[in-house]
This record gives C-alpha cells, sequence and structure tokens, in this order.
C-alpha cells in the first residue's frame, strides 16, 4: 500500500497549506477514503469496512464541529446513519458470498 501512503503524505501537506482545522483527523479521512475506493475498485468485501473506518473518521471530525456550532449535528447523524448502512452492507455482502460459495460447492 505504498499508494495510500504517497496520497496521505501529498494530502497531508495541501491540507496544512489550506490550514484545516484538525489536520491529523482530516488527513486519516483522506486515507480512510482512498482505501475505501481502492476496495470498491477492487471488488472486494471489505469496501464497506474501509467506508465503516472512514465513517468513523468523519462523525469524530464533525462531532468537534458541532462543539462548537449545534447546527453542524445533522451532518454528525448523517454520517452515524451511513455508519450503520455501511456495516449493513458488510454483513449483507459476506452473506451473499457464502451463499454463492456454498451452491458453487453443491456442483
Amino acid at each position: 500500500m505504498i499508494l495510500t501512503a504517497v496520497i496521505t503524505l501529498v494530502f497531508y501537506y495541501i491540507l496544512a497549506a489550506f490550514h484545516t482545522a484538525n489536520l491529523i483527523p482530516s488527513t486519516i479521512s483522506v486515507t480512510t477514503s482512498f482505501l475505501a475506493v481502492y476496495l470498491t475498485f477492487r471488488r472486494s468485501a471489505f469496501y464497506a469496512i474501509g467506508y465503516a473506518a472512514n465513517d468513523i473518521v468523519l462523525i469524530n471530525l464533525w462531532v468537534l464541529a458541532t462543539i462548537s456550532d449545534i447546527s453542524y449535528l445533522s451532518v454528525a447523524i448523517c454520517f452515524v446513519v451511513f455508519l450503520v448502512n455501511d456495516i449493513y452492507g458488510f454483513i449483507n455482502w459476506s452473506r451473499m458470498q457464502k451463499r454463492q460459495e456454498k451452491a458453487i460447492k453443491k456442483y
């Protein structure tokens, strides 16, 4: 995952140049987003885990923003719903994979 490390490093400096608040969590969000997209591209069932990891980072970032301004609460709640959806997606994908493997063994 050398590419992930390179992307993370590059975006750290880009975000720092823009004086991004919460620089480290924001950089971690870029990393988890990149990993999720990569896993989606590779058609891995773990894509949902990548997106769930990103949701957790974003929930934390939006909760920090909500502490300053309560109007951001709806965005934090939105990412909680995304997290639930990603967990459901991973569980469902795993169930489908097991059913398909079982069906293949029958033949």
